[in-house]
């Protein structure tokens, strides 16, 4: 499994509506503030694209496959954020399998932590399941084309289902959950809300492939220093070399 903190993209995503803003106040920082800081900052207005795609697919002993992906792009002619669901539904080879005899307990708090929570938990044979988060962050002179594939959400859940289980989309709560029941087999899920994601894989079964993904992609419209300014930072830094050397 593989975590990234969101801490990068949440601060990058809050440029996005303050581009009206020129001014800029300096103020002071204390040395041990200036400790602390990592990383780079983001000039508001320079996000010129923003990204999130989810996705759950859960395959069963004999092939049959149940998931969704949901996507949203945010870009600056965006009025109005919108997710839009695409269902993965494939037929495997045989009769969906018996519903599983493992028992999983506990795990009652998983769904109260903040940031970014993953969770495995199997109590079956041969079973393999994976959760990732990935954060893109790219530069380009224009933002990508905007896609719009697969079934607005709105305000009622999307759904699909076959021998491998039932897949459902659901918004509310500020956020929006993806969750799959797979047949006696186990659950699924991801979640983005509150300002953290969950995901979490439970199997009860055997021979079960689950996968939970989450993409974050973030572009930055080109803003290299011209070479007058580039020349005017040597200059300052000519200053500060000891005299003599």
């Amino acid at each position: 499994m593989k975590v990234i903190p969101l801490l990068a993209a949440t601060c990058i995503v809050a440029c996005l509506p303050v581009q009206a803003e020129s001014v800029f106040k300096p103020i002071e920082l204390k040395d041990q503030e200036l400790a602390q800081l990592r990383g780079k900052y983001v000039m508001p207005g320079r996000v010129i694209s923003f990204g999130i795609v989810m996705s759950s697919t859960w395959k069963n002993a004999v092939g049959d496959n149940i998931g969704a992906r949901v996507s949203m792009q945010i870009q600056e002619s965006t009025i109005k954020p919108q997710f839009y669901v695409t269902t993965i539904d494939e037929k495997g080879t045989g009769a969906a399998p018996a519903a599983g005899t493992g028992t999983v307990t506990g795990g009652a708090g998983l769904n109260q932590t903040q940031g970014v929570t993953q969770s495995v938990r199997a109590a079956g044979d041969y079973n393999t399941a994976s959760n990732n988060v990935s954060i893109d962050v790219k530069e380009a002179n224009q933002a990508p084309v905007l896609t719009q594939e697969g079934t607005p959400l709105n305000g009622s859940p999307v759904s699909a289902s076959n021998g491998a289980g039932t897949v459902s989309v659901t918004p509310g709560n500020g956020g929006i959950q993806l969750a799959i029941n797979a047949n006696g087999q186990g659950v699924a899920m991801q979640q983005l809300a509150a300002g953290g994601l969950l995901q979490a894989a439970q199997m009860v079964g055997g021979n079960n492939a689950v996968n939970n993904l989450a993409q974050l992609s973030v572009v930055l419209k080109n803003n290299l220093p011209s070479t007058g300014a580039l020349d005017c930072n040597l200059d300052q830094l000519k200053g500060l070399r000891t005299m003599g050397m």
